[in-house]
């Protein structure tokens, strides 16, 4: 059993761990500002799903096995550098492609072809975009495996503290980017009334992924 008294150091820590900028808010904002509510709660429940992946990585020892040997987070990390740029430039593409469409720069065919329906990224892909985008950086789950420690007992069995441990810090910062996703979703609104940034949001999200995958790439 977890000590009851470390609880409220516990959450305390989370609380500010949740609201502080980071690829996994980043990409929420983004979404939930451009593409509405539902899109920040798919890619919430996306990073959701990968805490509760490196909770169990951490209980079972992959954690400290990349500390003994970095080139394993190092590998992860440009595997998600070069995920983040693929994202990045197909984004930036199909802002593009509008633009050259809008001025009418494309011909007839290449409309078609450039722009068949434009279909909004389905749950699975935003819930893949916040899955991938948190488990590819191998700095959180070093976080978890040096943060989760800290709060567990000699008196029971450590497995199961950091288990339960993990699923709590998930399930928390899962509802605290719920509430995120709800306030940027509503200001997005606003902001594209006033604006008309519609027609830029691949752009954006582009740009967001590009610097996400050098921010990414240049880490230690």
């Amino acid at each position: 059993m977890i000590d009851p008294n470390v609880l409220p150091l516990f959450f305390t820590a989370i609380f500010f761990l949740a609201i502080s900028p980071g690829p996994d808010l980043l990409l929420i904002s983004t979404y939930s500002s451009t593409k509405g509510f539902a899109s920040g709660v798919m890619i919430s429940m996306g990073v959701l799903m990968a805490g509760v992946v490196q909770t169990c990585l951490v209980a079972f020892g992959l954690g400290e096995l990349m500390m003994i040997m970095p080139g394993i987070a190092i590998g992860i990390k440009w595997v998600g550098a070069i995920y983040l740029t693929y994202l990045g430039v197909r984004m930036l593409w199909a802002w593009f492609l509008s633009q050259r469409s809008g001025k009418g720069d494309l011909s007839e065919q290449e409309l078609v072809e450039s722009n068949p329906k434009q279909k909004p990224l389905s749950n699975s892909g935003l819930f893949s975009k916040g899955l991938l985008n948190n488990l590819l950086n191998p700095k959180a789950l070093l976080f978890f495996s040096l943060f989760l420690p800290q709060f567990i007992s000699s008196e029971s069995a450590l497995t199961s503290q950091i288990l339960l441990l993990g699923l709590m810090l998930s399930a928390f910062v899962f509802i605290i980017n719920l509430l995120f996703s709800l306030g940027f979703s509503r200001l997005g609104k606003l902001m594209s009334n006033k604006l008309n940034l519609t027609k830029h949001i691949d752009g954006f999200l582009g740009v967001i992924f590009m610097g996400l995958a050098v921010r990414l790439a240049s880490s230690k």
